[in-house]
């Protein structure tokens, strides 16, 4: 049975699909590509059918990640095939947990440094839109630091699941 992962961010151009791309990675890198399914999605719909923003595709290229992606906007019906929604700031985690049809769907959403043993009180990945490219390289940074830590989340849940 397959696990399935949805990170969350606003537009679908920045942070989220630079986390998708990220853990996509770390999971064939283990061995889980055929156990566990990685997609993103944004809380909103302002750039759905965009590709991801030139500054995240240049900065997952050069650190050798895949920089394939189309922009989408995150629905609720999609909670009863998602195992996990990962947030990748306090925002969309609120935004998410109210569209999220029962409580049981709200428990499934978490914020992606929460993942992250060093990070500190602000588990927010800030929006590097408005920014320079330094602020892609920071947001590459904790995205990569949170994989290790949700990565065996995951592996933990695929163990505890009946054969």
């Amino acid at each position: 049975m397959t696990y399935r992962v949805c990170f969350v961010c606003t537009g679908n151009i920045c942070r989220s699909p630079m986390a998708e791309s990220v853990f996509r990675a770390r999971v064939a890198e283990a061995g889980l590509d055929g156990l566990v399914e990685v997609d993103s999605a944004g809380t909103g719909g302002w750039h759905e059918g965009d590709d991801a923003d030139p500054r995240t595709v240049s900065v997952l290229d050069e650190h050798g990640y895949d920089t394939g992606h189309t922009a989408r906007q995150f629905r609720p019906s999609w909670f009863g095939h998602l195992d996990l929604v990962i947030a990748l700031d306090t925002d969309h985690l609120e935004a998410l947990r109210r569209l999220a049809p029962t409580e049981a769907d709200a428990r499934k959403v978490r914020l992606l440094r929460s993942y992250d043993p060093a990070a500190d009180a602000d588990l927010d990945v800030p929006d590097p839109y408005y920014g320079g490219r330094a602020g892609f390289e920071e947001c590459l940074e904790m995205v990569e630091a949170a994989s290790a830590g949700l990565l065996d989340s995951v592996r933990e849940h695929l163990e505890e699941r009946p054969v």
